[in-house]
């Protein structure tokens, strides 16, 4: 009998997991499954051999490969294992919203082969994108099917030093329910290349067009960044609480930083990032008796940017200068970390953070993802998390992130589940 090969749902969002199934092998047939996706012009593959069984049947959801690119059992193992073919590209997860990713499986068992393929969506059907480059912003408003004033919760998403609009992850939100504005700060159109001196100001003006354009349901609008926009979605929620109903901070910082990889080299990467009132945010990095860059710098590449950081923690006065106020937020946080994080400590920082909100009794809730052996790219469900070297995209630096590709799937799986439900249970606590 022919192979049969099938995946479930065969078009669905990209954070709706797939059943990969084969049937109508011999029992204890060895069944290799290839998947392959074309990124951006680059194609990603894995590939693994599984043994059929007694039913002659392949299920990636209850059975794990002989061999192959990943182990033990994960249902999209296939996914998130891939890796770019023939390719230098060190590109994670970069595609744009508008184009559905195409996977390609093939099954084949001693010559008899079958194929299929799935789609995975960044954006519900109904969702509409809206350019925004009015009032100095520059960004992309998401909006759900059928979004009109007062409906719908809000959210402002924050990318990090690779600046740029982060249009997936706000595509993703609008999907599941959020009128979601991607802000960019540097590196996008009108804007500057750099982060060095960036008014805190131009995200104030962002969270009143949001408020004013959307007009979102029991006037809830959380931040969400990512790395640097971690560090800085505490930050403004420090210094505009009564503007931000909860934050998420993907592997945030706990301290404010210099300009570091995504400085204005006119300034350097000891200069500052933020300004408020037209006046640098004090940084970590200012009057340091401790820090130095040459455990990130000397050796050969990949660098792990952490090196660096962990010994401009050393100075406590620094720190204590540079910390960012988060018992001035008013509402609830959740952080999400990797223990590996190669970029900066997230792990450190969320449990400072976590700490003194501890310590000061927040009356919000405040939950801490943090991820074993996890890296510091958390992004959202099924996508590749093979790339943990890359090319920092504005210094050019060969660093790595960190993180296993397991581990990392399993931190961008758990992460945007858990941030989903914090938000909705943060709108339901702000309703009531």
């Amino acid at each position: 009998m022919a192979l049969t090969l099938s995946v479930t749902p065969a078009d669905a969002l990209i954070d709706v997991p797939r059943c990969i199934r084969v049937e109508q092998a011999r029992p204890g047939q060895t069944v290799e499954i290839t998947v392959l996706t074309r990124r951006n012009g680059v194609l990603w593959q894995s590939r693994a051999a599984f043994v059929a069984d007694a039913d002659g049947v392949v299920d990636l959801t209850r059975q794990a490969p002989a061999s192959g690119d990943y182990a033990g059992t994960a249902p999209m193992g296939l996914i998130w294992s891939q890796s770019p073919v023939d390719s230098p590209s060190r590109e994670q997860f970069n595609h744009p919203v508008t184009e559905a990713l195409v996977t390609d499986v093939v099954a084949r068992a001693d010559g008899a082969q079958a194929q299929a393929s799935f789609t995975q969506r960044l954006a519900a059907e109904g969702v509409t994108r809206h350019e925004v480059r009015e009032e100095g912003l520059v960004g992309t408003l998401y909006l759900p099917p059928g979004c009109a004033p007062g409906t719908h919760p809000a959210v402002m998403i924050l990318n990090g030093s690779g600046g740029g609009i982060n249009e997936p992850r706000a595509a993703l939100y609008a999907s599941r329910g959020y009128a979601a504005f991607a802000l960019a700060y540097f590196k996008a159109p009108g804007l500057s290349d750099y982060i060095s001196n960036t008014p805190l100001e131009y995200f104030q003006t962002g969270l009143r067009w949001l408020r004013k354009k959307v007009q979102p349901k029991h006037d809830f609008v959380a931040l969400s960044g990512q790395s640097r926009g971690g560090e800085l979605v505490l930050l403004l929620g420090a210094t505009f609480p009564e503007e931000v109903s909860a934050v998420v901070g993907y592997v945030p910082g706990a301290v404010v930083h210099s300009g570091q990889n995504a400085c204005d080299p006119k300034i350097g990467r000891e200069g500052p990032t933020w300004l408020l009132g037209g006046k640098p945010v004090p940084h970590v990095w200012e009057n340091n008796r401790t820090a130095t860059w040459a455990p990130f710098d000397e050796g050969p590449p990949p660098h792990r940017h952490e090196k660096a950081i962990l010994t401009a923690l050393q100075d406590p006065d620094a720190v204590a200068r540079a910390r960012i106020k988060v018992e001035n937020i008013q509402g609830p946080v959740i952080l999400l970390s990797g223990t590996d994080d190669g970029s900066w400590p997230s792990s450190l920082y969320s449990k400072m953070v976590r700490d003194k909100l501890a310590e000061v009794k927040h009356p919000y809730p405040v939950q801490w993802l943090d991820y074993e052996n996890g890296g510091h790219s958390i992004l959202f469900p099924y996508v590749p998390t093979t790339q943990h070297v890359y090319a920092h995209p504005v210094s050019g630096k060969i660093s790595t992130s960190g993180g296993t590709p397991r581990d990392n799937a399993r931190a961008d799986q758990e992460s945007w589940e858990g941030v989903l439900k914090f938000l909705d249970a943060a709108v339901r606590a702000r309703a009531a």
